[in-house]
């Protein structure tokens, strides 16, 4: 294998929501909230929010395909934040979690899928990208099920 390269999204996809009061967010799916302890992980930066962070949870759509694949579900997000995109560099918010990768071909289908601990995430994107027909992977938060980050092939 080549190498990986993990992105976190678009900063620019939420930006808009942090000026939006409370009645204006939940008419996008979303609400304000500020992080108890940490582990509120926001899906821009890959990075988790400290106690006391406020964030926003919103429903995103993480697979927007049309296949029966398509998926949404509840993430964290943080103002002011940068979108993480790094080759060969697995940001430490994976590392200290159990994942499950889930690699898809280029039309949107699950061809392969596993759970890994995020110490080990680099021989389970090898195995994931050993099957020929997966053209990239979702890593998921395996115990609450949250999209956490896209995983591409380097290069």
């Amino acid at each position: 294998m080549n190498g990986f390269r993990i992105r976190g999204l678009p900063a620019q996809r939420f930006a808009h929501l942090f000026a939006l009061d409370d009645a204006q967010l939940a008419t996008h799916s979303a609400r304000r909230m500020i992080a108890r302890e940490t582990g509120f992980p926001c899906r821009i930066s890959l990075t988790d929010a400290a106690a006391g962070d406020p964030v926003i949870l919103v429903n995103y759509e993480h697979h927007p395909v049309d296949t029966p694949f398509r998926s949404s579900f509840a993430i964290y997000v943080r103002e002011g934040e940068t979108t993480f995109d790094a080759v060969n560099d697995v940001p430490a918010q994976l590392r200290k979690r159990l994942l499950s990768l889930r690699g898809y071909d280029r039309e949107g289908m699950l061809r392969t899928a596993d759970v890994v601990d995020g110490q080990r995430l680099e021989p389970g994107i090898e195995a994931i990208f050993a099957n020929e027909e997966v053209a990239y992977i979702h890593a998921h938060f395996a115990k609450p099920g949250c999209y956490a980050a896209l995983i591409e092939r380097a290069g």
